[in-house]
């Protein structure tokens, strides 16, 4: 990952409207948000199954993530968006702190895993989920993975966005990203590594929620190149 912050978004979109959505996404709704100071780079990802989107946001720093000039945006919504909004369903999105980032690039095949931890088990559990992770980029088929947590920013009331969706936005706690070339080694660590059985050995409640993505689009800041010390 770039950056020490990130905007972790999920949601469902119906496949009526995609062709709409995606070219709203592209050719506006990104740029838009890469526009805004200290974001870095946005990816899109489409589920293998199913009518799931991953919008990942990766930004400088906290202050790019939870500051004004992006919640003047939230706020602002543009005609399109205002059209767009009402169609993401099950949506949960959340400021994040980046805790740990391995391996650098970006690949097709992308694994994200949602959960908690039990309080008195969240210490033990970062250092298994970092020890295992720093380990990923170096494995065939695999060239990244980071360790993302909740920021849980405060907000006194909901913004227009989540307004015109509805209001019912979920925000996210515990996220690990697993990225690579290959799909089935992606799906692999998915199975073997990170189910819901071995992270709650470790320290996370059961019930977590585990996606496999393929990557649709990413648009990066033009003045922005990664550096190896944040990758990392």
């Amino acid at each position: 990952m770039i950056g020490q912050a990130a905007v972790a978004i999920w949601c469902d979109v119906a496949f009526e409207v995609r062709e709409e959505f995606n070219h709203w996404h592209a050719h506006e709704h990104m740029p838009e948000r890469l526009g805004i100071p200290g974001f870095l780079r946005g990816s899109r990802w489409v589920a293998e199954q199913g009518a799931g989107y991953f919008i990942l946001y990766e930004a400088r720093d906290e202050e790019a993530i939870t500051g004004r000039a992006y919640l003047e945006r939230l706020n602002n919504p543009t005609p399109w968006s205002r059209q767009m909004m009402p169609h993401h369903r099950n949506m949960v999105r959340g400021p994040c702190r980046v805790e740990a980032s391995y391996g650098a690039g970006l690949a097709h095949a992308l694994l994200t895993v949602r959960f908690s931890a039990q309080r008195e088990k969240a210490d033990a559990l970062r250092a298994w989920l970092t020890e295992i992770l720093a380990a990923m980029p170096a494995r065939k088929g695999l060239v990244a993975s980071a360790l993302l947590h909740d920021i849980g920013a405060p907000q006194a009331a909901p913004t227009a966005e989540q307004r015109l969706r509805g209001g019912g936005d979920r925000a996210p706690d515990w996220v690990v990203l697993v990225n690579g070339y290959s799909a089935e080694t992606v799906a692999a660590v998915a199975a073997r590594d990170l189910n819901d059985a071995e992270l709650s050995a470790h320290g996370a409640l059961p019930g977590g929620a585990a996606g496999l993505y393929r990557l649709a689009y990413v648009l990066a800041d033009s003045g922005y190149t990664e550096r190896p010390e944040e990758a990392a």
